[in-house]
């Protein structure tokens, strides 16, 4: 999973490519360790070119504006078009749980 910064994200999520899921999660919570150890496991049973990055709310002050980010841990999913508004995953409860979201969007 890629760490990646403000800009670099802004400008990912316009462009067509591969489709692209990012965790917003903020670097002491708890709970967020946990969703990212889920989505790191889920990350071997999706296809490899789901690109999956991760990115420190608290460092992107613009995109949890925009896709109004309410709280952590959050997951992000666009399909390879982007042509779809994406929407905001809260509920990280199970390996399981993240695989069925992830894979409606994209498929």
């Amino acid at each position: 999973m890629k760490e990646m910064m403000e800009d670099e994200l802004l400008e990912v999520l316009t462009q067509v490519g591969n489709p692209l899921a990012v965790f917003f999660y903020t670097p002491l919570c708890e709970t967020c360790n946990a969703a990212r150890r889920m989505l790191e496991v889920a990350e071997y049973m999706l296809p490899p070119e789901l690109v999956i990055v991760a990115a420190n709310v608290n460092m992107m002050p613009k995109l949890v504006n925009q896709y109004r980010i309410s709280s952590v841990p959050a997951l992000l999913v666009t399909d390879a078009s982007r042509k779809n508004s994406p929407e905001l995953y809260y509920a990280m409860v199970s390996v399981e749980r993240v695989l069925e979201y992830i894979r409606s969007v994209t498929s």
